[in-house]
């Protein structure tokens, strides 16, 4: 029996239980790691679109408009204060400047055309939620959420980007500690307001007067 013993012949070599367990630990990181890198690249800027200006039908300087001209949010986006959407302005609002400056100016050929054809121009959405997220512009607004919150210096930008990350991540840090972001609504929509006192002093001064609640269940945006 010993010497029938001493004729057996071991099939795998001594390292295969290091491959076997490091096989086992690959798939395991594989499983865990390849949900966990999507999660954490669908918060870069890569797939997020922040910082990315999109190309628009029409070249549109907020710069000079806003700062040079002095228009205000609410002449271009009126439903910001009235309703879910922004809006975007009808060409009709543009002409109501442009038939009397810069009327033969190739850059302005598209809202000629638009206003004579009656055929919107085709702009290019620049903060765009998914569907299945419901975003109220009037019921923040009408709660001293500042524009430059969600869509920063719009007034420094040459061509308008998506400022901030839009994650609900993003989201439910606001809507947790609302007094932070929040000002007097007469200065909504100026981009270089600073609270005459600290912040925390003043949101939850606002926060009480202007009723604002902290929203953070699933209904508040999804519906």
């Amino acid at each position: 029996m010993h010497g029938a013993a001493d004729l057996r012949v071991n099939l795998f070599p001594a390292y295969a239980n290091q491959i076997y367990w490091l096989a086992i630990g690959s798939a395991a990181a594989a499983i865990v790691g390849a949900p966990a890198a999507l999660i954490a690249w669908a918060r870069t800027p890569y797939a997020t679109g922040q910082g990315e200006p999109p190309e628009q039908p029409v070249k549109f300087d907020h710069r000079h408009h806003v700062r040079d001209e002095g228009i205000g949010c609410e002449y271009c986006h009126g439903g910001a204060t009235r309703s879910a959407r922004a809006g975007v302005p009808a060409t009709s609002v543009c002409v109501g400047c442009h038939a009397q400056i810069w009327t033969t100016s190739p850059e302005l050929g598209r809202v000629r055309e638009s206003y004579f054809t009656n055929a919107p121009i085709r702009w290019r959405r620049v903060n765009a939620l998914p569907d299945f997220v419901f975003f109220d512009h009037s019921a923040h607004v009408n709660k001293g959420v500042g524009c430059v919150t969600c869509h920063g210096r719009v007034d420094l930008m040459g061509q308008v980007y998506q400022a901030r990350p839009l994650t609900m991540r993003w989201c439910l840090e606001c809507h947790r500690e609302p007094e932070g972001h929040l000002r007097p609504l007469d200065e909504v929509t100026n981009m270089e307001w600073t609270p005459d006192r600290p912040q925390d002093v003043l949101g939850r001064e606002l926060r009480a007067s202007l009723g604002v609640r902290s929203i953070v269940d699933c209904s508040g945006c999804h519906r």
